[in-house]
């Protein structure tokens, strides 16, 4: 079982992709047990073929070619959000699922691209990184604008990784 995480689709009325058209799109691309949520552009489906890569690359494509713009796509196996959810450093079961949110990477992120955010400026906020993700406590409302752009948007930043950390979807915790 997979997971497709579409960035900054059905944000403020443009790029639209109605969840029945992605849902359709992954089925015509032989992908089974679709399912979605919300208008999120996050999906679910399994596959017997391709790898987290090959995969997100071809729903790019694919998205690119039926909707006429271009998306960010991550894949993620099951496995994989499982042990995000399991390595989360806060308590997630006691938290309301708004003031937890996760950032998935593209790629590994050097943390030294986060040295420099001065932490106690964000208090009561805080994040920490994990395998190729960020983790956003935010225990009052989330200011994302009040965030560095180093959080709100890691591949804005400078630094080095083996590929860009592009295509960076953010989800709350209950997505």
């Amino acid at each position: 079982m997979y997971a497709a995480l579409l960035r900054g689709i059905n944000v403020g009325g443009s790029r639209k992709l109605p969840m029945a058209d992605l849902r359709s799109l992954l089925a015509g691309l032989g992908h089974e047990d679709v399912r979605t949520y919300l208008q999120s552009g996050q999906a679910v489906f399994s596959s017997g073929r391709g790898d987290e890569e090959s995969l997100a690359a071809e729903i790019a494509r694919a998205v690119q070619q039926t909707s006429g713009f271009g998306v960010d796509v991550i894949v993620r196996d099951h496995a994989y959000l499982r042990a995000i959810a399991d390595a989360c450093p806060y308590p997630a079961a006691d938290l309301e699922p708004k003031q937890l949110h996760v950032t998935y990477f593209s790629a590994p992120v050097d943390p030294e691209r986060f040295a420099e955010i001065d932490r106690d400026a964000y208090l009561p906020e805080e994040f920490s990184l994990g395998d190729r993700a960020l983790y956003l406590y935010a225990p009052t409302a989330w200011a994302a604008p009040n965030w560095p752009s180093t959080c709100r948007n890691p591949a804005s930043t400078r630094g080095s990784s083996p590929r860009p950390a592009t295509g960076t979807p953010s989800s709350n915790w209950w997505s």
